[in-house]
């Protein structure tokens, strides 16, 4: 039996982070962090979005901020190098 993750991975997916802030619920003007993780399916991250639903209408603590980091979101598409010099300072 092959690998959950890995069977996701040849479905195009790739690793999601998403870092999550929210309010307490007894003391609103505290934030708490909470890390997501999971293979989704950039740009529209069913995955994230089906959890931050879950979140909305079954938790306490109304979401603040949400930063998501995947794989398409932080390596452009092409690369190519035309002609010149290339500096790294």
């Amino acid at each position: 039996m092959a690998d959950r993750d890995f069977l996701s991975q040849l479905q195009g997916h790739s690793l999601t982070t998403a870092e999550i802030l929210y309010r307490l619920p007894d003391h609103p003007a505290l934030i708490q962090s909470y890390l997501w993780q999971d293979y989704d399916l950039a740009p529209r991250f069913p995955k994230l979005n089906n959890f931050l639903k879950f979140w909305a209408s079954s938790l306490d603590g109304p979401l603040y901020r949400i930063r998501v980091a995947h794989k398409q979101l932080l390596v452009p598409t092409e690369i190519r190098f035309l002609d010149g010099e290339l500096r790294l300072n």
